[in-house]
């Protein structure tokens, strides 16, 4: 039987397992491992068919498979791996997938585009607002080094964070993990609000023109890795009623 699983730290708490356990009707095993690096990748390589990978591991995951997609390429980041019948490893990053996803189905399309942070996620979103069409995409981050470095990658451009109250974006994209201070003079009145942090939304009651929760996001990450590992479709509508969203 195909088991698969969850790498990363903290994994505790993850809506990934009953995301996975609602997609397949529980018919394949799902497992979080909370171990440094080299232990759970060592722990995938014996056991397991295919993992997901959250943080602080999606760069090293970026270096330890065989094959990139696109996606994952253009972030730097892989945050899914499958192995194929061949014995090589493929990297996805679904992350875009769940940026694009989450985006479209509201019937949004953004023309500039602000992502405020310069991790892993904010990698994701400055890819899936390119793929959305977006004309314009800014980045800004609380270190202007990491802001700048992302947009010099991907062509756009970067703004001190002190500066993003002179903006208009349609499109914000919001990395920034939960708990951490909100970033002070966003310009979100006129603006749709993707939010990535799903347990402590930090902008879920923020007046702006509409909010799209993280839930939303993961939602769609969901139903394209699972996809890939399983070579099954999941089952979107039991997704949907996995989580609240």
């Amino acid at each position: 039987m195909k088991r698969f699983a969850l790498i990363g730290h903290p994994v505790a708490g993850s809506l990934s397992p009953r995301l996975f356990t609602a997609a397949y009707e529980g018919r394949y095993p799902y497992d979080l491992i909370d171990a440094p690096f080299d232990e759970a990748w060592a722990r995938f390589l014996a056991d397991y068919h295919g993992i997901n990978v959250t943080a602080p591991y999606k760069q090293d995951a970026f270096r330890a498979v065989d094959v990139l997609s696109d996606g994952a390429r253009e972030c730097g980041a892989v945050n899914l791996v499958v192995k194929a019948p061949d014995g090589l490893l493929h990297g996805y990053n679904t992350d875009v997938d769940g940026v694009v996803g989450a985006v479209r189905e509201t019937g949004f399309q953004p023309s500039d585009t602000l992502v405020i942070g310069a991790g892993g996620a904010a990698m994701a979103a400055v890819v899936g607002a390119k793929i959305l069409g977006s004309k314009t995409i800014t980045i800004a981050n609380r270190t202007y080094e990491k802001a700048a470095a992302l947009a010099a990658a991907h062509s756009c451009e970067a703004v001190p964070l002190d500066a993003i109250g002179t903006l208009s974006p349609d499109l914000v994209i919001y990395t920034i993990p939960g708990g951490v201070p909100v970033v002070p003079g966003m310009p979100l009145g006129g603006a749709v609000i993707l939010e990535a942090e799903y347990k402590r939304p930090s902008l879920s009651s923020a007046p702006c023109r509409k909010y799209i929760s993280g839930l939303r996001w993961i939602l769609h990450q969901a139903v394209a890795g699972y996809s890939l590992f399983t070579g099954e479709a999941p089952d979107l509508e039991a997704l949907s009623r996995s989580i609240i969203c």
